[in-house]
């Protein structure tokens, strides 16, 4: 099978899609043919996305979530990556950390896939979360949010995959472990500061991987891949995790 012709025109929207593991899936997904409609708060940055339609987008806004999904008749592939990721015990998470952790990572999951799902109704399609080894998988030190947080997603995730079989609708989420992006470079630096070196910092991650490296973008944009094309066909409702053997 000619890869780049798996998604060829299929309409795919990827939220989060300035850096990191968003825009890795945006870049893998036009490269398999489809038409993506990237998003992101950044807009400079996102708007550096050749070949895809960009835009602004704030995914913890219902009403703007609404608007933008208005322009479409028809949505083949979503892959929802916005999240947020604090750095904390639950001693450690405020009331307004925990608001903004709910806010960015399950909040915006909510409008996003309410959004798209009367997109994909009448035809089908596949949604991808992503979710995280850290959620209801696992517990990890100093992730009480993001882990409540991104299990909420889990959830949300398995809900519309049995809620929509009979549409043709597909639901999964991608659950990588570490992976090196800019947001772990910027937790690494906020870790640094805490732990007295960045050589700690980077330490306390590697330590936890098994596989003694980061993933990187480019492979869970790969998973992500499959899930939206035919080759996933028969995959639904599955929390799929790419972890570097975190959860052996």
């Amino acid at each position: 099978m000619d890869l780049t012709k798996r998604l060829a025109g299929k309409t795919a929207v990827v939220t989060a899609a300035a850096q990191g593991i968003g825009r890795a899936v945006a870049e893998r997904l036009m490269a398999e043919g489809a038409n993506v409609y990237a998003s992101d708060l950044n807009g400079d940055l996102v708007s550096t996305l050749i070949g895809a339609k960009t835009a602004i987008l704030d995914a913890t806004d219902g009403t703007a979530v609404t608007s933008y999904f208005d322009q479409f008749d028809q949505v083949d592939i979503l892959v929802h990556a916005v999240g947020y990721v604090h750095q904390g015990t639950i001693e450690e998470c405020s009331p307004e950390d925990w608001r903004r952790s709910c806010s960015i990572t399950l909040d915006s999951a909510y409008y996003v896939l309410g959004a798209t799902v009367p997109k994909m109704k009448a035809h089908g399609g596949s949604i991808i979360t992503i979710g995280s080894v850290a959620s209801s998988i696992k517990g990890f030190p100093k992730r009480a949010a993001y882990g409540a947080t991104k299990g909420g997603v889990l959830g949300l995730t398995k809900a519309v995959a049995a809620d929509y079989i009979k549409e043709g609708i597909r639901c999964n989420s991608v659950c990588p472990g570490t992976v090196d992006s800019p947001s772990l470079h910027e937790r690494i630096e906020e870790l640094a500061d805490k732990m007295g070196s960045k050589d700690e910092a980077v330490k306390f991650f590697i330590d936890r991987q098994p596989a003694g490296r980061f993933g990187t973008p480019n492979e869970i944009a790969g998973l992500c891949a499959f899930l939206a094309s035919e080759d996933g066909a028969f995959v639904n409702g599955q929390a799929i995790k790419i972890d570097g053997g975190i959860t052996i």
